[in-house]
Protein backbone atom coordinates (compact mmCIF):
# COMPACT_ATOMS: atom_id res chain seq x y z
CA UNK A 1 0.00 0.00 0.00
CA UNK A 2 1.14 3.44 -0.71
CA UNK A 3 -1.32 5.67 0.20
CA UNK A 4 -1.82 6.47 3.63
CA UNK A 5 -4.65 4.84 5.82
CA UNK A 6 -5.79 7.32 6.61
CA UNK A 7 -7.35 11.10 5.83
CA UNK A 8 -6.25 12.37 8.87
CA UNK A 9 -2.75 12.76 8.34
CA UNK A 10 -2.41 16.54 8.09
CA UNK A 11 0.04 16.77 5.62
CA UNK A 12 -1.12 14.98 2.20
CA UNK A 13 1.75 13.74 -0.57
CA UNK A 14 1.01 12.86 -4.16
CA UNK A 15 0.95 8.74 -4.61
CA UNK A 16 2.47 6.84 -6.61
CA UNK A 17 1.43 4.13 -8.58
CA UNK A 18 1.49 0.59 -6.65
CA UNK A 19 3.70 -1.06 -9.26
CA UNK A 20 6.73 1.21 -9.19
CA UNK A 21 9.93 -0.48 -7.27
CA UNK A 22 11.91 0.18 -4.52
CA UNK A 23 14.51 2.82 -6.63
CA UNK A 24 11.29 4.91 -7.81
CA UNK A 25 10.01 4.77 -4.44
CA UNK A 26 12.60 5.79 -2.69
CA UNK A 27 13.37 9.42 -5.67
CA UNK A 28 9.60 10.32 -5.64
CA UNK A 29 7.97 9.34 -2.52
CA UNK A 30 7.26 11.97 0.04
CA UNK A 31 6.32 14.94 -2.96
CA UNK A 32 4.41 17.32 -2.31
CA UNK A 33 4.64 20.35 -5.53
CA UNK A 34 2.24 22.19 -4.16
CA UNK A 35 3.73 23.51 -0.71
CA UNK A 36 6.88 24.48 -1.80
CA UNK A 37 6.62 26.44 -4.79
CA UNK A 38 7.01 23.91 -7.10
CA UNK A 39 10.95 23.20 -5.84
CA UNK A 40 11.85 19.83 -7.10
CA UNK A 41 13.35 19.37 -3.66
CA UNK A 42 11.66 19.61 -0.87
CA UNK A 43 12.50 22.32 1.63
CA UNK A 44 13.83 22.55 5.08
CA UNK A 45 12.19 24.86 7.52
CA UNK A 46 14.79 25.35 9.90
CA UNK A 47 12.76 26.96 12.55
CA UNK A 48 11.36 26.31 16.09
CA UNK A 49 8.00 27.76 15.71
CA UNK A 50 5.27 28.65 13.63
CA UNK A 51 2.49 31.02 13.48
CA UNK A 52 -0.41 29.56 15.76
CA UNK A 53 -3.33 29.39 15.90
CA UNK A 54 -4.56 28.41 12.45
CA UNK A 55 -6.41 32.13 11.77
CA UNK A 56 -3.14 33.54 11.94
CA UNK A 57 -1.20 31.12 9.72
CA UNK A 58 -1.18 31.67 5.78
CA UNK A 59 -0.95 27.51 6.23
CA UNK A 60 -4.80 27.58 6.93
CA UNK A 61 -6.07 26.95 4.00
CA UNK A 62 -3.71 23.81 3.18
CA UNK A 63 -4.46 22.69 6.61
CA UNK A 64 -1.12 22.16 7.17
CA UNK A 65 -0.78 24.29 10.33
CA UNK A 66 2.08 23.54 12.56
CA UNK A 67 2.78 24.88 16.05
CA UNK A 68 6.24 24.03 17.54
CA UNK A 69 9.16 21.72 15.88
CA UNK A 70 9.67 19.44 19.02
CA UNK A 71 6.19 18.41 18.25
CA UNK A 72 6.34 18.50 14.26
CA UNK A 73 7.71 20.17 10.99
CA UNK A 74 7.17 20.13 7.25
CA UNK A 75 10.85 19.03 6.84
CA UNK A 76 10.52 15.52 9.74
CA UNK A 77 7.26 15.01 7.82
CA UNK A 78 8.96 14.56 4.63
CA UNK A 79 11.46 12.28 5.84
CA UNK A 80 8.92 9.85 7.71
CA UNK A 81 6.67 10.04 4.48
CA UNK A 82 9.91 8.15 2.42
CA UNK A 83 10.50 5.62 5.43
CA UNK A 84 6.59 4.62 5.29
CA UNK A 85 6.55 4.12 1.55
CA UNK A 86 9.73 2.11 1.55
CA UNK A 87 8.49 -0.12 4.39
CA UNK A 88 4.64 -0.64 3.14
CA UNK A 89 3.49 0.70 6.38
CA UNK A 90 -0.14 3.12 7.21
CA UNK A 91 2.28 5.71 9.36
CA UNK A 92 5.93 6.62 10.12
CA UNK A 93 8.09 9.25 12.77
CA UNK A 94 11.13 10.23 12.51
CA UNK A 95 13.14 10.99 16.38
CA UNK A 96 16.34 12.37 17.23
CA UNK A 97 17.98 9.17 17.26
CA UNK A 98 17.56 5.41 16.80
CA UNK A 99 17.42 4.85 21.04
CA UNK A 100 14.74 7.42 21.40
CA UNK A 101 12.38 5.50 18.57
CA UNK A 102 12.91 2.64 20.76
CA UNK A 103 12.76 3.93 24.13
CA UNK A 104 9.28 6.08 23.09
CA UNK A 105 8.14 2.80 21.49
CA UNK A 106 8.57 0.49 24.65
CA UNK A 107 7.46 3.34 26.66
CA UNK A 108 4.30 3.57 25.51
CA UNK A 109 2.98 0.08 25.31
CA UNK A 110 4.46 -1.19 28.56
CA UNK A 111 2.99 -0.96 31.98
CA UNK A 112 4.05 -2.37 35.40
CA UNK A 113 3.92 -6.34 35.51
CA UNK A 114 4.09 -6.49 31.29
CA UNK A 115 6.34 -8.75 30.21
CA UNK A 116 8.76 -7.69 27.55
CA UNK A 117 10.13 -10.81 25.90
CA UNK A 118 13.83 -10.12 23.93
CA UNK A 119 16.97 -11.91 22.47
CA UNK A 120 19.84 -11.88 24.52
CA UNK A 121 22.05 -10.62 21.41
CA UNK A 122 20.10 -7.75 20.80
CA UNK A 123 22.06 -4.26 20.26
CA UNK A 124 23.74 -2.59 23.56
CA UNK A 125 21.94 0.24 23.62
CA UNK A 126 18.92 -1.80 23.65
CA UNK A 127 19.84 -4.26 26.36
CA UNK A 128 20.99 -0.70 28.56
CA UNK A 129 17.40 -0.03 28.28
CA UNK A 130 15.99 -3.32 29.03
CA UNK A 131 18.45 -4.17 31.72
CA UNK A 132 19.13 -0.86 33.60
CA UNK A 133 15.58 1.46 33.18
CA UNK A 134 12.16 -0.62 32.48
CA UNK A 135 13.08 -3.09 35.49
CA UNK A 136 12.88 0.01 37.60
CA UNK A 137 8.98 0.31 36.27
CA UNK A 138 8.36 -2.92 37.03
CA UNK A 139 8.33 -3.91 33.25
CA UNK A 140 10.10 -7.87 33.31
CA UNK A 141 11.90 -8.69 30.50
CA UNK A 142 11.91 -12.23 29.49
CA UNK A 143 15.52 -13.16 28.26
CA UNK A 144 15.62 -15.75 25.18
CA UNK A 145 18.81 -17.33 24.02
CA UNK A 146 20.25 -18.21 20.62
CA UNK A 147 18.76 -21.65 21.11
CA UNK A 148 15.40 -20.81 22.79
CA UNK A 149 14.31 -18.07 19.77
CA UNK A 150 14.69 -21.25 17.24
CA UNK A 151 10.96 -21.78 19.38
CA UNK A 152 8.90 -18.68 19.81
CA UNK A 153 5.81 -20.44 20.64
CA UNK A 154 7.73 -21.68 23.75
CA UNK A 155 8.81 -18.16 25.34
CA UNK A 156 5.72 -16.08 25.22
CA UNK A 157 3.07 -16.25 27.58
CA UNK A 158 -0.23 -14.87 29.19
CA UNK A 159 1.64 -11.54 30.48
CA UNK A 160 3.72 -10.91 26.89
CA UNK A 161 2.86 -7.97 25.83
CA UNK A 162 5.50 -6.89 23.56
CA UNK A 163 8.53 -9.05 21.78
CA UNK A 164 11.18 -6.90 20.85
CA UNK A 165 13.56 -8.50 17.90
CA UNK A 166 16.48 -7.69 15.81
CA UNK A 167 17.20 -8.90 12.75
CA UNK A 168 19.90 -9.90 11.91
CA UNK A 169 21.26 -9.28 15.01
CA UNK A 170 24.19 -7.06 15.83
CA UNK A 171 26.84 -8.22 16.17
CA UNK A 172 26.82 -11.83 15.53
CA UNK A 173 24.07 -11.93 12.30
CA UNK A 174 22.22 -14.31 13.91
CA UNK A 175 18.76 -14.12 11.81
CA UNK A 176 15.12 -14.70 13.44
CA UNK A 177 12.44 -16.17 11.74
CA UNK A 178 10.30 -13.10 11.62
CA UNK A 179 6.75 -14.57 10.09
CA UNK A 180 7.07 -17.10 13.27
CA UNK A 181 7.81 -14.87 16.18
CA UNK A 182 4.99 -12.20 14.84
CA UNK A 183 2.80 -15.77 15.18
CA UNK A 184 3.86 -16.60 18.60
CA UNK A 185 3.30 -12.59 19.57
CA UNK A 186 -0.01 -12.45 18.02
CA UNK A 187 -0.92 -16.08 19.46
CA UNK A 188 -1.17 -14.28 23.05
CA UNK A 189 -2.26 -10.74 21.64
CA UNK A 190 1.50 -9.13 22.41
CA UNK A 191 3.00 -6.81 19.76
CA UNK A 192 5.73 -7.54 17.78
CA UNK A 193 8.48 -4.63 17.21
CA UNK A 194 11.05 -5.33 14.95
CA UNK A 195 14.50 -3.15 14.74
CA UNK A 196 15.21 -3.65 10.60
CA UNK A 197 18.50 -1.29 11.10
CA UNK A 198 21.12 -3.77 9.49
CA UNK A 199 18.75 -4.98 6.66
CA UNK A 200 16.88 -2.31 5.70
CA UNK A 201 13.41 -2.15 3.97
CA UNK A 202 15.54 -2.68 0.50
CA UNK A 203 16.65 -5.92 2.18
CA UNK A 204 13.84 -7.02 4.56
CA UNK A 205 10.20 -5.83 5.16
CA UNK A 206 9.11 -6.82 8.40
CA UNK A 207 5.30 -5.45 8.38
CA UNK A 208 4.80 -8.01 5.34
CA UNK A 209 6.05 -10.92 7.42
CA UNK A 210 3.45 -9.80 10.22
CA UNK A 211 5.74 -7.15 12.28
CA UNK A 212 3.35 -4.61 14.01
CA UNK A 213 5.59 -2.09 14.04
CA UNK A 214 9.64 -0.96 12.75
CA UNK A 215 12.46 0.80 14.56
CA UNK A 216 15.73 2.09 12.84
CA UNK A 217 19.00 3.69 13.92
CA UNK A 218 18.44 6.17 11.13
CA UNK A 219 21.93 7.08 11.56
CA UNK A 220 23.15 4.22 9.97
CA UNK A 221 21.60 2.63 6.32
CA UNK A 222 19.15 5.22 5.88
CA UNK A 223 20.95 8.13 6.21
CA UNK A 224 23.94 6.19 4.83
CA UNK A 225 26.70 8.96 4.85
CA UNK A 226 27.56 9.34 8.79
CA UNK A 227 26.52 12.45 9.32
CA UNK A 228 23.34 12.60 10.90
CA UNK A 229 22.13 10.98 14.23
CA UNK A 230 18.49 9.63 13.85
CA UNK A 231 15.78 7.17 14.15
CA UNK A 232 13.05 6.26 12.65
CA UNK A 233 9.19 4.19 13.75
CA UNK A 234 6.95 2.67 11.27
CA UNK A 235 3.63 0.76 11.67
CA UNK A 236 -0.10 0.53 11.75
CA UNK A 237 -1.66 4.36 11.96
CA UNK A 238 -2.84 3.93 15.12
CA UNK A 239 0.07 2.39 17.51
CA UNK A 240 2.38 4.88 15.63
CA UNK A 241 0.02 7.90 16.92
CA UNK A 242 0.08 6.53 20.45
CA UNK A 243 4.15 6.56 20.23
CA UNK A 244 4.01 9.85 18.53
CA UNK A 245 2.48 10.92 22.05
CA UNK A 246 5.28 9.74 23.96
CA UNK A 247 7.82 10.93 21.72
CA UNK A 248 6.54 14.55 21.95
CA UNK A 249 6.60 14.34 25.86
CA UNK A 250 10.28 13.00 26.07
CA UNK A 251 11.35 15.51 23.38
CA UNK A 252 13.44 13.62 21.37
CA UNK A 253 12.53 15.57 17.92
CA UNK A 254 15.18 15.38 14.93
CA UNK A 255 16.45 18.81 14.07
CA UNK A 256 15.37 19.92 10.80
CA UNK A 257 18.44 19.83 9.07
CA UNK A 258 19.04 16.40 9.97
CA UNK A 259 16.07 15.31 8.42
CA UNK A 260 16.78 17.00 5.66
CA UNK A 261 20.01 15.19 5.32
CA UNK A 262 18.22 11.54 6.27
CA UNK A 263 15.87 12.20 3.06
CA UNK A 264 18.60 12.63 0.79
CA UNK A 265 20.15 9.73 2.07
CA UNK A 266 17.02 7.51 1.42
CA UNK A 267 16.75 8.63 -2.39
CA UNK A 268 19.99 6.16 -2.76
CA UNK A 269 19.25 3.61 -0.23
CA UNK A 270 18.37 0.78 -3.14
CA UNK A 271 21.71 1.64 -5.10
CA UNK A 272 23.71 1.61 -2.20
CA UNK A 273 22.46 -1.19 -0.33
CA UNK A 274 23.04 -3.15 -3.66
CA UNK A 275 26.75 -2.35 -3.49
CA UNK A 276 27.06 -3.06 0.32
CA UNK A 277 25.26 -6.83 -0.48
CA UNK A 278 27.88 -6.89 -2.88
CA UNK A 279 31.16 -6.12 -1.48
CA UNK A 280 30.30 -8.11 1.89
CA UNK A 281 30.02 -11.20 -0.30
CA UNK A 282 32.91 -10.68 -1.93
CA UNK A 283 34.90 -10.05 1.64
CA UNK A 284 33.40 -13.01 3.00
CA UNK A 285 34.78 -15.64 -0.18
CA UNK A 286 37.97 -13.83 0.07
CA UNK A 287 38.35 -14.11 3.78
CA UNK A 288 36.34 -17.22 4.49
CA UNK A 289 39.83 -19.58 4.32
CA UNK A 290 42.34 -17.48 5.85
CA UNK A 291 44.12 -19.09 8.55
CA UNK A 292 43.84 -15.87 10.92
CA UNK A 293 40.19 -16.19 10.85
CA UNK A 294 38.78 -18.75 12.84
CA UNK A 295 35.03 -17.58 12.04
CA UNK A 296 32.98 -15.51 10.08
CA UNK A 297 29.58 -14.18 11.20
CA UNK A 298 26.85 -13.48 8.00
CA UNK A 299 22.87 -13.84 7.56
CA UNK A 300 22.43 -17.31 7.10
CA UNK A 301 26.28 -18.71 8.66
CA UNK A 302 24.54 -20.61 11.25
CA UNK A 303 23.52 -23.65 8.94
CA UNK A 304 21.04 -24.81 6.76
CA UNK A 305 18.47 -23.65 9.03
CA UNK A 306 19.19 -20.07 9.20
CA UNK A 307 19.93 -20.15 5.27
CA UNK A 308 16.50 -21.05 4.78
CA UNK A 309 15.13 -18.00 7.09
CA UNK A 310 17.44 -15.46 4.87
CA UNK A 311 16.11 -17.17 1.43
CA UNK A 312 12.78 -16.71 2.82
CA UNK A 313 12.66 -13.21 4.43
CA UNK A 314 15.18 -11.52 3.11
CA UNK A 315 16.32 -9.82 -0.76
CA UNK A 316 19.95 -9.56 0.10
CA UNK A 317 22.34 -10.30 2.83
CA UNK A 318 23.86 -7.00 3.81
CA UNK A 319 26.97 -4.94 3.93
CA UNK A 320 27.75 -6.11 7.48
CA UNK A 321 29.85 -9.27 8.70
CA UNK A 322 31.84 -10.00 11.91
CA UNK A 323 35.08 -12.15 11.86
CA UNK A 324 36.75 -13.81 15.31
CA UNK A 325 40.35 -13.77 14.73
CA UNK A 326 42.33 -16.93 16.32
CA UNK A 327 45.26 -14.41 17.70
CA UNK A 328 42.67 -12.61 20.12
CA UNK A 329 43.23 -8.97 21.11
CA UNK A 330 46.53 -8.59 19.92
CA UNK A 331 45.82 -10.00 16.70
CA UNK A 332 42.73 -7.68 16.26
CA UNK A 333 45.16 -4.61 17.21
CA UNK A 334 47.50 -5.52 14.17
CA UNK A 335 44.52 -6.15 11.71
CA UNK A 336 43.03 -3.04 12.97
CA UNK A 337 46.36 -0.98 12.45
CA UNK A 338 47.26 -2.47 8.99
CA UNK A 339 43.99 -1.28 7.18
CA UNK A 340 44.18 1.27 5.03
CA UNK A 341 40.90 1.91 3.30
CA UNK A 342 38.78 0.83 6.49
CA UNK A 343 38.02 3.35 8.69
CA UNK A 344 38.63 1.83 12.13
CA UNK A 345 35.38 3.59 14.27
CA UNK A 346 32.26 2.85 15.53
CA UNK A 347 28.68 2.47 13.76
CA UNK A 348 27.94 1.20 10.46
CA UNK A 349 25.94 1.53 6.97
CA UNK A 350 28.16 4.49 5.51
CA UNK A 351 29.45 4.70 2.28
CA UNK A 352 32.87 4.51 3.64
CA UNK A 353 34.06 1.07 4.85
CA UNK A 354 34.58 0.40 8.64
CA UNK A 355 35.71 -1.80 11.73
CA UNK A 356 35.17 -1.71 15.27
CA UNK A 357 35.04 -3.92 18.08
CA UNK A 358 32.12 -4.42 19.92
CA UNK A 359 33.11 -5.27 22.77
CA UNK A 360 34.35 -2.03 23.17
CA UNK A 361 31.83 0.44 21.26
CA UNK A 362 28.02 -0.96 21.11
CA UNK A 363 28.62 -3.88 23.75
CA UNK A 364 30.92 -2.20 26.51
CA UNK A 365 28.31 -1.83 28.57
CA UNK A 366 28.56 -5.85 29.44
CA UNK A 367 30.80 -7.86 31.64
CA UNK A 368 33.24 -10.21 29.92
CA UNK A 369 31.32 -13.08 31.25
CA UNK A 370 27.92 -11.48 29.76
CA UNK A 371 30.18 -11.00 26.53
CA UNK A 372 31.24 -14.20 27.00
CA UNK A 373 28.47 -15.55 27.23
CA UNK A 374 26.67 -13.52 23.84
CA UNK A 375 29.78 -14.39 22.02
CA UNK A 376 31.04 -11.17 21.93
CA UNK A 377 34.60 -12.10 22.71
CA UNK A 378 38.12 -9.59 22.57
CA UNK A 379 39.22 -11.20 18.60
CA UNK A 380 35.79 -10.10 17.41
CA UNK A 381 35.65 -7.43 14.96
CA UNK A 382 32.41 -6.14 12.93
CA UNK A 383 33.29 -5.04 9.36
CA UNK A 384 30.74 -2.60 7.53
CA UNK A 385 31.06 -3.14 4.08
CA UNK A 386 31.02 0.17 2.53
CA UNK A 387 30.27 1.30 -1.44
CA UNK A 388 34.26 1.41 -2.57
CA UNK A 389 35.14 -1.22 -5.19
CA UNK A 390 34.72 -4.65 -4.13
CA UNK A 391 38.36 -5.22 -5.42
CA UNK A 392 39.60 -2.61 -3.24
CA UNK A 393 38.31 -3.73 0.19
CA UNK A 394 39.38 -7.44 -0.58
CA UNK A 395 42.80 -5.99 -0.83
CA UNK A 396 42.49 -4.07 2.20
CA UNK A 397 41.12 -6.81 4.13
CA UNK A 398 43.31 -9.52 2.91
CA UNK A 399 46.37 -7.83 3.40
CA UNK A 400 45.94 -6.78 7.01
CA UNK A 401 44.46 -10.35 8.09
CA UNK A 402 48.19 -11.49 6.31
CA UNK A 403 50.13 -9.02 8.70
CA UNK A 404 48.39 -10.84 11.45
CA UNK A 405 49.28 -14.38 10.33
CA UNK A 406 52.53 -15.26 11.53
CA UNK A 407 51.78 -14.39 15.24
CA UNK A 408 48.94 -16.85 14.60
CA UNK A 409 51.28 -19.04 13.09
CA UNK A 410 52.97 -19.78 16.06
CA UNK A 411 50.34 -19.46 18.20
CA UNK A 412 49.00 -22.56 16.56
CA UNK A 413 52.48 -24.03 16.84
CA UNK A 414 52.39 -23.53 20.30
CA UNK A 415 48.97 -24.22 21.51
CA UNK A 416 47.78 -26.54 18.85
CA UNK A 417 44.12 -25.43 19.52
CA UNK A 418 43.08 -23.55 16.69
CA UNK A 419 42.44 -25.90 13.08
CA UNK A 420 43.86 -25.43 9.93
CA UNK A 421 40.29 -25.41 8.09
CA UNK A 422 39.85 -21.80 8.20
CA UNK A 423 36.85 -20.40 9.17
CA UNK A 424 33.52 -21.68 9.59
CA UNK A 425 30.89 -19.66 7.37
CA UNK A 426 27.87 -20.70 5.62
CA UNK A 427 27.15 -18.51 2.68
CA UNK A 428 23.48 -17.69 2.20
CA UNK A 429 21.66 -17.64 -1.06
CA UNK A 430 22.26 -15.02 -3.66
CA UNK A 431 18.51 -13.45 -3.20
CA UNK A 432 18.62 -10.46 -5.55
CA UNK A 433 20.00 -7.26 -4.91
CA UNK A 434 17.08 -4.50 -5.24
Amino acid sequence: MDEPATATKRRRFEPLPEWVGPSTRAVHAGQRGDANAGAVVFPIYQTSTFRYPAEFSEAERSGDVHLYTRLDNPTQEVAAELLRSLEGAEAARVFGSGMGAISSTLLTFLSPGDEVVAPEDLYGGTLDLLRGLLPRYGVRVRWVSAKEGESPESVVGSSTRLVCLETPTNPLLRVHDLRRWADAAHSVEALLMVDNTIATPINQRPIELGADLVVHSASKYLGGHSDLIAGALAGREELVARVDETHKVLGSPLDPFAAFLLTRGMKTLDLRVARHNTNARAVVEAIRDDPAVTRVFYPGAEGPAAQAIVERQMQGPGGLLAVELAGGAPAVRSFLGSLRLVHVAASFGGVESLASVPSQTSHRGLSPTESQARGIRSGLVRLSLGIEEPADLVRDVTEALRSISPARDRQHYQSGSVGTTGATVAQPGRAADS
